[in-house]
This record gives C-alpha cells, structure tokens and sequence, in this order.
C-alpha cells in the first residue's frame, strides 16, 4: 500500500511505525488503521479545504474563541495565513472537544496525539476484535434500538452539560464498539452557551437518531428527546443525570404582539426625551 503523504512525517518522527491499512474515508478525513509499535490505533489524516464536501462552517464556529489577536485578525481578513489558521482551528477544535468530552466520561475516543494535520487516536473494536462498526452498518432488534438510543442521548445530555454540541451527530458517526457506542468526528463541536443556532443544531442531532433506530423501534418516532433536553438546558435545570421522557410539547401561548409594540413605543419615547 502507498503510504499517504500526510503519514510520512509522523513515520518519521517515529510517531507511527506502519501504516496497516484505510479503513474509511469521509467528507473530512481519511482515517487508516496504523501500529506505533506499542499499539493499534487510527490516524485521522484531514482533507485539504479543496477535498472536502462539509459547507457552512460558519453555523458552527460561532461563538468560537481565538486565543492569538493576530490569528483572529487574518482569519476575519481571509488572508492567506488567515485561512491556514481556519484550517489549524476546525482541526484543533476536534482535538479539544475530545479532551473535554473524555474528562467527562463522554464515550468518545482517546487522543493520543495531533501532528501534522494528523489526530491519532484509540481504535474502538467489536467483541470479535475487529474495528467497531458504524451504527448505519448494524441491525437492530426493537429492544437494542431503544437501549442504543437511550445510551447515546445519554451522551449528547453530558455533552451539553460540558457546554458542547457535536453538531453533525448521526449514525454515520456513531461506531458500535463492544462496550458500547462511542461518538466520533467533532471538528464541528459547537459552543452551546455562544451559537445562536445551537437549539436547533442539538434537536437535529438528537432526531437525526432517533429516525435512524426508529426504522427498527418505530415508537421511537413519537419522542421529543431533543426538545425536552433543550428545555431543561435553557431552564438551567439540566444534569447529566436528568430523567428524560421523550414527551415534550411546546407552548400554545400566543405572543401579544400589541404589549411588545408597546414597550418598543415606550423605550423610544424615554429615549428622545433624554436626548431632548
């Protein structure tokens, strides 16, 4: 096999000592199976900009900190070296979020290092010893979907209760190891207290779920995990813990339209009477 070119520095380093062989590839990264000599693990090898299909990274980056002023700076110019720290920014945010997640006992892999635009990382494997599949490779009965789908909201509650969102969670991103799910592929983890799409972004995720296992569960289908979560965060009443019914129903009230043009009315006339 040919080994990338991504990989080469990190052989040569001695961080890697074979790459074994792909094992996937997505609109991100490419992710191979390689042995530093102690360990199997997997190398994340990111895409340049020009290779990869994920749009609309400006949805999930808001809210995002930027440390360096400089950085900052050249990334809202879109300089050249404005874009290169884009590019170290999307990819170090996966590296954090991980950090983060796995402190808090989120199910999602170890890191084991990041360079070169590499992320090494803990290979998850099934009971047979061979890389976990994707939830969207497996078959379920009804009872396993509805373990499965408990289990994983489980970890999206724990994620927001670290202030994180995956953003882009579905089955394809979801690896079914023998311990249980693990949560992959976080460079686009959203700020869930600074991203004013974060509401929508969390009950995407949590329906994204919910319509996959429910091909097998179809009762599945009539939850509300993602706006009962939502609420209970938004209410500052959420724990990792929080008992989760599913049922959710939103309010019926209608907004007096009347009372808020008033008060604008009111601020505007205790304006100009400053003014004047």
């Amino acid at each position: 096999m040919k080994i990338p070119d991504r990989l080469l520095p990190l052989l040569e380093q001695g961080l890697i000592h074979e790459v074994v062989r792909p094992l996937m590839s997505g609109k991100e990264a490419a992710v191979y199976i390689v042995h530093n000599g102690d360990r199997y693990c997997v190398a994340k090898v990111y895409k340049d900009a020009d290779h990869r299909s994920f749009r609309q990274r400006t949805a999930y980056t808001e809210g995002r900190q930027v440390r360096n002023s400089r950085q900052r700076r050249a990334m809202e110019k879109g300089s050249k070296f404005g874009k290169e720290q884009q590019e170290a920014a999307w990819q170090t945010a996966e590296v954090d979020a991980l950090g983060k997640l796995g402190a808090v006992g989120v199910r999602v892999p170890k890191v084991y290092a990041y360079s070169e635009n590499v992320l090494l990382m803990e290979i998850m494997l099934d009971p047979e010893g061979q890389p976990a599949p994707r939830l969207c490779d497996c078959d379920f009965t009804p009872d396993q979907a509805w373990n499965t789908h408990q289990f994983v909201v489980r970890q999206v509650v724990k994620m927001l209760c670290a202030g994180l969102i995956h953003g882009d969670l579905s089955e394809y991103n979801v690896l079914l190891a023998a311990d249980g799910p693990v949560i992959i592929d976080l460079p686009q983890a959203i700020d869930a207290a600074h991203n004013q799409q974060a509401r929508a972004l969390l009950i995407r995720d949590v329906d994204n779920l919910t319509a996959f296992l429910a091909r097998f569960a179809p009762d599945l289908a009539e939850t509300r995990f993602g706006q009962e979560i939502w609420g209970l965060y938004e209410r500052a009443q959420l724990t990792p813990d929080s008992v989760l019914t599913g049922r959710w129903r939103g309010s019926n009230r209608r907004a007096d339209t009347n009372a808020v043009m008033r008060e604008i009315e009111a601020a505007a006339r205790e304006a100009r009477m400053r003014r004047g």
